[in-house]
């Protein structure tokens, strides 16, 4: 593990793009089918409309999310149709990394610390129990999710949240995710942090 300070103890692991295969364009495209262009922009997280990043936040109900969808399309959309456009990015749990999840247990605490929203939490639940058979949240000590801290990354009160709520020493903990701007936050709590991009490979960080 020769990327991986000595010193680590705990790691937190972000979710979509990690963990979980995304792709956001399965969202943009079952969007614009609807009639709304310019949702989710194209390459990365933003939002385009408050109403997703207020979901995002915790801000708003389920309801309140589908009935802003709505007022945006300026026509009536039953509300399974909305979940499924939003829900399109979310696409496997590969075994692989799984794996590699319950052989870290055995050396490190884990958590997972992700920018979500009480749909998709549903959905990826509801995949990871259908796709393996147990529930993800006991890979972990502990999951943080964005929508019930009603904070996200890279806000700094957002990490903070979750290294207070863990009980968390930052120098000894590691925090991987596939956002620079993430890792940028995380580091300035004083957290180890990795830049899980495109051509890395999860596997590869503890090979």
């Amino acid at each position: 593990m020769s990327q991986i300070p000595t010193t680590i103890k705990n790691i937190i692991f972000d979710l979509g793009g990690v963990i979980l295969d995304i792709d956001p364009e399965r969202s943009v495209r079952a969007f614009e089918s609807l009639g709304l262009k310019g949702a989710i922009l194209t390459g990365g997280w933003g939002y385009k409309h408050e109403v997703f990043l207020n979901m995002e936040k915790g801000l708003i109900s389920d309801e309140e999310f589908r009935d802003g969808v709505r007022s945006l399309l300026n026509k009536p959309v039953a509300d399974e149709v909305i979940d499924q456009a939003w829900c399109a990015m979310l696409v496997d749990f590969p075994a692989d990394r799984v794996e590699l999840l319950k052989r870290l247990k055995s050396d490190f605490r884990l958590y997972l610390f992700s920018n979500t929203n009480h749909i998709h939490w549903k959905a990826f639940h509801s995949l990871f129990q259908k796709q393996h058979e147990f529930s993800l949240s006991s890979l972990f000590e502990r999951d943080y999710y964005s929508h019930e801290l009603k904070n996200r990354k890279p806000a700094l009160e957002s990490f903070q949240a979750v290294i207070d709520r863990a009980g968390l020493n930052p120098s000894e903990t590691l925090f991987i995710d596939d956002s620079k701007e993430n890792i940028e936050g995380a580091q300035q709590v004083g957290l180890h942090a990795i830049h899980l991009s495109p051509e890395k490979d999860l596997q590869g960080l503890f090979s």
